[in-house]
């Protein structure tokens, strides 16, 4: 094993940046736990479970019942009261949380308040394993809007939705049809990152949704750009691939706006296949050409 005391502070960041990569959320537990009692324990339970199953009923009797195995001793460990009273427990998103979450959504009068909303909402658990919560950023009045998937792992060391090399080929992207970060506004459909970069649950699609279509209903935009896989299956309500859902325009509603929308490939979905560019460029041509008929780009 390696120690940290081995380690220069340019290795032990690489070395907790990779972990952070892989999912990896706490080293430790909060209490010191023998694992090898609790092995001991488990075995020593087992054996009269094992020895009960070995010995055959005799004719026209009814077999005894096989005790359950004892639970291990946890005695060393916090019951699960102290535990939860120890600090804040991740909260799983229910019926409920969606209520509040709606409420919460609701009641923002503008993009301000909700951001403010959302960084004290404690209703989903995504939020208990994530570093930052991302906002939308941006120009809220260019009428142009960008939603991208969930938070990548740099979005969320940064704070900022679209980072690191994925982030430096979206810039060249929007500068390729004379955009900028600062000239649209910028956001993603789940505010935290899920841990490990999984998808996000159903649940958790639930309650991040009333935050996502509140943000477009302050914004008003006038034309939406999607980003991945995940950002077109969510507000096309379709199953397919991005393949098969990129580059046509439909509408999607948020409150009482109806905005046209066309998705295209995320771009670290390029970096993963750069083949997939050619595709990328005609859906960027065909966002640029629909900005300029709104006036919302110059020829």
């Amino acid at each position: 094993m390696i120690s940290a005391n081995d380690l220069s502070p340019a290795e032990l960041a690489a070395l907790l940046h990779f972990h952070a990569d892989a999912g990896v959320e706490w080293l430790l537990e909060e209490e010191a736990i023998d694992r090898f009692a609790e092995f001991e324990a488990m075995k020593a339970a087992r054996r009269p479970a094992a020895q009960a199953q070995q010995q055959r009923p005799a004719a026209g009797e009814r077999p005894a019942p096989v005790q359950s195995p004892a639970r291990p001793n946890t005695a060393a460990r916090p019951a699960p009261a102290e535990r939860a009273a120890s600090g804040p427990q991740p909260a799983i998103p229910d019926g409920e949380a969606v209520q509040q979450a709606r409420f919460v959504a609701e009641t923002a009068r503008s993009l301000v308040e909700l951001k403010t909303a959302i960084e004290t909402f404690n209703g989903c658990n995504l939020k208990h394993s994530a570093r930052s919560t991302i906002f939308a950023s941006g120009d809220a009045e260019s009428g142009i809007m960008v939603i991208g998937s969930a938070p990548s792992a740099e979005d969320d060391r940064e704070g900022l939705p679209f980072s690191g090399k994925s982030g430096q080929l979206f810039d060249k992207m929007l500068a390729a049809i004379g955009l900028t970060r600062s000239t649209i506004l910028l956001t993603q459909v789940i505010p935290w990152r899920p841990p490990g970069n999984r998808a996000p649950s159903a649940a958790e699609m639930d309650i991040c949704r009333p935050f996502i279509e509140r943000q477009i209903a302050l914004a008003e935009p006038k034309a939406i750009l999607l980003l991945g896989n995940f950002s077109a299956r969510f507000f096309f309500g379709e199953n397919d691939t991005i393949h098969g859902l990129r580059g046509r325009w439909k509408e999607i509603a948020a409150a009482d706006c109806v905005i046209p929308a066309i998705a295209s490939l995320h771009p670290q979905d390029l970096l993963t296949a750069p083949v997939n560019k050619r595709l990328a460029w005609n859906d960027l041509l065909a966002f640029q050409a629909k900005l300029k008929s709104l006036s919302l780009l110059r020829n």
